[in-house]
């Protein structure tokens, strides 16, 4: 049972991720969706965040193999980092920054770069573990 609601988790991440990257990077005009507000944006980000602890949750809980159990926390923890980095980015820009010729550089890189990365490398393992450690058990049942 822990394991369906946490493939549900990670699916729904995995969404919401779509969503958001379509949102901020302006993807939804050349595919001709429609413009989404800026506070539903707000509340996916606040529900990605949410998703992730949850998934890191769930998954040190979880009595999986160590390598599932690793992608799964890493899908989770790079999850809660995207909008942490990108409120802390703007934080720490504007308590130090402001005005000044300079930017903090770390949490936007974070938030932009290093994060979203991760999580895609670790949704892709983590399916794949998942695909793989279905089959094997289907394979020892036989």
């Amino acid at each position: 049972m822990v394991n369906k609601i946490r493939n549900l988790v990670l699916w729904l991440l995995v969404a919401i991720f779509v969503v958001l990257l379509v949102s901020i990077f302006g993807l939804n005009e050349r595919l001709a969706i429609r413009h989404i507000p800026i506070p539903v944006l707000i509340g996916l980000a606040g529900s990605f965040f949410i998703l992730g602890i949850l998934q890191i949750v769930m998954a040190v809980k979880s009595r999986a193999a160590k390598l599932e159990k690793i992608f799964f926390i890493i899908a989770g923890a790079s999850a809660a980092m995207i909008p942490l980095s990108a409120i802390l980015h703007n934080v720490v820009y504007g308590l130090f920054f402001s005005g000044k010729n300079g930017d903090e550089a770390v949490f936007f890189i974070l938030a932009v770069l290093v994060c979203p990365i991760l999580f895609g490398i670790s949704a892709i393992g983590s399916v794949i573990c998942e695909i793989c450690g279905t089959k094997c058990k289907d394979a020892n049942v036989q």
